[in-house]
């Protein structure tokens, strides 16, 4: 018996056990690859715009941001620099600012990141607003936002802060401080 024959089936067994090895070293590699794609955006869009309308025909909401990312994995919706606009029927719209924000997958709630600026103009009901704040929660089904930072409320020639407030923005209209308020008002 030659060494060949004597040895020909644990050459076999080797070469399978490489091959084996080997199969599962790509199969790995493809794997981490798929991982990465998972957590990356589905669609994204630059120049994003957003606009809702009420059951009357009236727009009810505008979201508009520089850039937009939406993730499958979790649903959520990134964007840089947000700009949301909520209407209210015979008033001056409120404009909401942001340097960056997060929409949850149900469409509803809106976490906008750092700086954060709430304005409305004056109309002939209800005088100009102007408010500074940061790290802002908005529900967008009830028109109300909330945030623990600190809160800067200007009305000219009025300015009232604190930190932490709640704000609806739907008639009855609120604007409430919650802690260490401190205002400054000009009588006539």
């Amino acid at each position: 018996m030659s060494f060949w024959d004597k040895y020909q089936l644990y050459f076999y067994v080797a070469l399978v056990a490489l091959l084996t090895w080997w199969l599962q070293q790509l199969y790995e590699e493809r794997a981490a690859e798929i991982k990465v794609a998972e957590n990356s955006p589905d669609f994204f869009s630059s120049g994003y715009y957003k606009k809702e309308m009420g059951l009357d025909g009236l727009p009810r909401s505008e979201l508009a941001a520089d850039k937009m990312r939406h993730y499958k994995a979790d649903g959520s919706t990134h964007l840089e620099q947000p700009v949301m606009t909520l209407y209210n029927p015979n008033a001056a719209p409120w404009v909401i600012k942001s340097d960056s924000g997060i929409m949850a997958a149900d469409g509803d709630n809106l976490q906008l990141n750092g700086q954060a600026l709430i304005t409305r103009e004056a109309s002939k009901t209800a005088s100009a607003l102007k408010v500074t704040t940061s790290d802002l929660r908005v529900k967008l089904s009830t028109n109300y936002a909330e945030t623990a930072a600190w809160a800067d409320i200007v009305s000219p020639p009025n300015q009232t802060s604190g930190t932490g407030m709640e704000v609806t923005f739907a008639s009855p209209i609120h604007l409430k401080l919650l802690s260490k308020v401190k205002g400054r008002y000009e009588i006539k």
